[in-house]
């Protein structure tokens, strides 16, 4: 295989949103709410829910784990004909998420594990400020091809392209 075959065309957005929160746990609920309703309006009624609760998850870990005073958290969604990919950016880089087993009595801890057993792909890019999380469901085509719990992984992908 030649380097030129090795290069990955990305695939054509056919949908997109993004916009930026306030750290407060209103935000979350409103960018939930958000994605469950462009979800619902981009065709796919079946992703609405789990799209829901992995925007939810991101963006509580944005407000709990990357919040710097007077800065925003930003929701991206976006759509091509294979992916469904929610990105959640906060401006702390230096704090990276981590799957952990959270103890019995411990009312926090089990966010990246929700998004992993969800998600199809998740992992950290670096940005020049901060992070972004994302959470990728793939989009099933056929109506026998199974919908849902995915195997759950070890951790994050990273991947190494600043944004």
């Amino acid at each position: 295989m030649t380097a030129a075959e090795q290069i990955s065309v990305p695939e054509p957005v056919l949908r997109e949103d993004r916009l930026d929160y306030t750290p407060t746990a209103r935000s979350v609920s409103l960018c939930r709410h958000r994605a469950a309703r462009l979800v619902l309006q981009w065709g796919h009624p079946e992703l609405a829910g789990d799209a829901s609760l992995l925007v939810s998850e991101l963006a509580t870990n944005a407000l709990l784990h990357g919040a710097i005073e007077d800065r925003l958290f930003r929701v991206h969604l976006t759509l091509t004909a294979t992916t469904l990919r929610i990105a959640v950016s906060d401006a702390r880089g230096e704090r990276l998420p981590g799957l952990r087993e959270a103890g019995d009595d411990e009312c926090y801890g089990r966010g990246l594990l929700i998004v992993a057993r969800l998600a199809d792909r998740w992992g950290v890019e670096p940005r020049t400020v901060g992070k972004t999380v994302f959470a990728e469901l793939a989009l099933r085509q056929k109506p026998d091809m199974p919908m849902g719990p995915r195997e759950l992984r070890a951790g994050p992908s990273r991947t190494a392209t600043p944004r």
